[in-house]
């Protein structure tokens, strides 16, 4: 199982749901078995920069390229890369 989770900071601090909201319409790309798209609640008190997390579990790496591939993720892309700062992604092979 592949791991997809990305980090973003919101340019404005105003558009933060609306991030969100855009993030979410991912959740509607069907190769995903796990998919939540959460703001951090920055109780840690060493790193606050980050304000929405996209966590997303897929079965393989076929599924994640499917997934990347899928036009609602360019046009999530088009709508929410405007409204951020930073954007650090990771994709991990589980070991569980």
């Amino acid at each position: 199982m592949i791991r997809h989770i990305v980090f973003f900071s919101a340019r404005n601090k105003d558009d933060v749901e609306a991030i969100v909201t855009g993030l979410k319409q991912l959740g509607d790309i069907p190769h995903s078995t796990v998919f939540e798209v959460m703001k951090n609640t920055k109780v840690d008190p060493i790193s606050g920069e980050i304000d929405v997390v996209v966590y997303g579990e897929f079965e393989d790496a076929d599924s994640l390229a499917a997934y990347k591939a899928h036009p609602i993720y360019s046009a999530t892309t088009t709508l929410v890369k405007p409204m951020r700062e930073l954007r650090i992604s990771a994709d991990v092979v589980s070991t569980l």
